[in-house]
């Protein structure tokens, strides 16, 4: 993948006692009620990315979930947000394909953790597009 930047909001979580369902979940109704979308000034377009990111070491630890945009530059950031440069790098790309709301994406993350990956712990992501 190319560099890019982001900006939105966050949460510090962990996966520890499920502590990352409630963290995430509340995150997400965060940027929902309180339209952060909207609110990100030069956003690429309307995809959605869920990242993690400053793993403390892998996933059973604590990290950092940022929902936010791609943006063209990190010039303005609006107070109560957070803006971050991905560097490139190579990833592995999987899709989950199901209802959101039936736990496709924690089972999915299951998976991967079960998967023989080379992770750097560097940054991972979800895409949501216009379907989602």
């Amino acid at each position: 993948m190319e560099p890019f930047k982001v900006i939105g909001t966050a949460v510090r979580t962990t996966n520890e006692n499920n502590q990352a369902a409630k963290d995430i979940a509340d995150l997400w109704s965060k940027f929902m009620n309180d339209k952060i979308l909207e609110a990100i000034p030069n956003n690429i377009d309307n995809t959605v990315y869920s990242i993690y990111t400053n793993y403390e070491s892998d996933h059973t630890k604590t990290y950092t979930t940022i929902l936010g945009c791609k943006v063209g530059n990190l010039n303005d950031i609006p107070s109560g947000m957070i803006s971050k440069l991905f560097e490139s790098g190579n990833y592995v790309k999987l899709s989950a394909k199901g209802d959101l709301m039936k736990s496709l994406i924690v089972n999915k993350w299951r998976e991967i953790w079960e998967m023989d990956l080379d992770r750097t712990f560097t940054a991972d992501f979800e895409v949501f597009g216009a379907k989602a």
